[in-house]
C-alpha cells in the first residue's frame, strides 16, 4: 500500500511539472508561428492566422529597447488567446493609432517583464501598416480590475499594458491588475522610422 502511494504521489508530482513545462513551451513556441504570421501582413487589413484553426492574428509588435524585449500582439484577449501571447483589448484603440492602447497579457509568461519597467522607458508599437509609435511610461501602478478609467475614453494617445498582479502568485487571476501607462511621443507613417 505504502509503495502505490509513493508511485501516485510521484506521478501526480510528474503530471504538476508536465502541465508547467507545457503551458510555458507552448507560449514560447507559438511565437515563431506568430512571428511568421506577423512578417507576412502587409496592412492591417491582413487577418493572417499563425495557424490554421486560431481565431487570432497577429495586430502589432511591442518592442521595450533597454529591456531587449519585443513580443508580437495578437488580436483579442480570450485565454485561449493569451496562452499564445499578449493580446490587444479591441474595445480599445488600434495599436499604432490616436486614443488608450491596451494590451494584456500573462504575468507568468509574455508580460513577466512589466515588473522591470520604470517611469520613462521607452515603449515602441509598430502596427501592420508599418506605422510606429514610441510612448514613454509615465506611470506603474496596481489598480482594482474594475477600475472604469481603464475602458474609458482618453483624451489623450497612450498605451496601457495590463496583466495580474501580485507576479508570484501561485492563484490565477484575482482582483488586481498591473499596469503601466506610457504617453505617446509621435506617430511616424509607413516608411518613416523612428530611430
Amino acid at each position: 500500500m505504502r509503495r502505490w502511494a509513493t508511485l501516485s504521489l510521484f506521478l501526480l508530482a510528474c503530471a504538476c511539472v508536465w502541465q508547467g513545462v507545457w503551458i510555458e513551451a507552448k507560449a514560447w513556441l507559438a511565437q515563431g508561428l506568430i512571428s511568421n504570421a506577423w512578417v507576412q501582413s502587409d496592412s492591417a487589413d491582413d487577418r493572417i492566422p499563425p495557424w490554421s484553426w486560431a481565431d487570432t492574428w497577429p495586430v502589432a509588435r511591442l518592442v521595450v529597447p533597454r529591456l531587449d524585449v519585443q513580443r508580437i500582439v495578437l488580436a483579442g484577449v480570450s485565454g485561449r488567446t493569451l496562452a499564445f501571447g499578449p493580446g490587444w483589448v479591441e474595445q480599445t484603440a488600434l495599436p499604432g493609432k490616436d486614443g488608450r492602447v491596451m494590451i494584456a497579457g500573462h504575468r507568468d509568461t509574455h508580460f513577466r517583464f512589466l515588473k522591470d519597467l520604470v517611469s520613462g522607458d521607452r515603449l515602441v508599437v509598430q502596427n501592420a501598416d508599418s506605422d510606429e509609435v514610441s510612448y514613454w511610461v509615465t506611470e506603474v501602478a496596481v489598480v482594482n480590475e474594475t477600475a472604469g478609467w481603464l475602458m474609458g475614453p482618453s483624451t489623450v494617445s497612450e498605451l496601457v499594458l495590463v496583466t495580474c498582479y501580485p507576479f508570484d502568485s501561485m492563484i490565477p487571476g484575482g482582483d488586481l491588475r498591473y499596469i503601466v501607462r506610457a504617453q505617446a511621443e509621435a506617430v511616424f507613417p509607413q516608411g518613416e522610422k523612428s530611430g
